[in-house]
């Protein structure tokens, strides 16, 4: 899709599954959308644990799928094992999960989102939302280029003012490898806008080879 002469019907800043769904969602209705993200590479990353569903967002999972969502279709093309959990108890606490391999996630994702009529992306960093009249009117990324849109949707994520903990130890990042978005919660703050902070985290990763698999219970899916 070549850039539109006239301003975007919406700029989605950030492309992971929010980003992701919303700019499809957006461009299958026909609307001009621009996707923007830091890293086209990272686009549909799996930053925590690699599992689509569960007992804490398999109605979501659900619930996306039955509004034309994405999620679900792409958790079908990238899974590794599809799992009920909680068979033994009553069906309000039983849920679907899909283990998913990270890396055909994201290459199922970026499949969809390139071949997507009305959807552009690119690679940049949103720095500021702009603003004229009391009304959003696009963003300015770092290159110093302004795109002007009738609506902007962050779904940044873990990204704004972003702050990893490592044991007792801080680093600045939007997930580990990925710079935290502050010149944008920078421009957010200087709206008016309050940043607030929900603590998210990562499972550990086990070595294999340090795993005694005979004394474990096998659970096919």
């Amino acid at each position: 899709m070549q850039l539109p002469s006239s301003p975007f019907d919406l700029i989605v800043v950030g492309a992971g599954h929010a980003g992701c769904e919303a700019a499809m969602a957006a461009a299958r209705l026909g609307l001009a959308t621009l996707l923007i993200t830091q890293n086209v590479d990272r686009i549909g990353h799996l930053s925590c644990n690699p599992a689509i569903g569960g007992l804490a967002k398999g109605h979501m999972v659900r619930e996306i799928d039955a509004l034309g969502g994405m999620m679900g279709l792409w958790a079908d093309a990238a899974g590794i094992q599809f799992r009920t959990l909680n068979t033994r108890k009553g069906p309000a606490v039983r849920s679907t999960r899909a283990q998913i391999d990270r890396e055909a996630y994201m290459r199922v994702v970026k499949r969809d989102l390139f071949a997507q009529d009305n959807l552009l992306v690119r690679q940049d960093s949103v720095e500021a939302v702009l603003a004229e009249d009391g009304r959003v009117s696009g963003v300015r990324v770092a290159s110093g280029e302004d795109f002007a849109a009738r609506a902007v949707l962050l779904t940044t994520g873990t990204f704004l003012s972003g702050l990893i903990h490592i044991g007792l130890t801080q680093l600045r990042g939007g997930r580990l490898g990925d710079p935290p978005a502050d010149g944008l919660s920078a421009n957010l703050r200087a709206h008016g806008l309050v940043l607030g902070r929900l603590k998210t985290g990562t499972t550990p990763r086990l070595l294999a080879k340090s795993i005694d698999f005979a004394a474990t219970t096998p659970q096919p899916g």
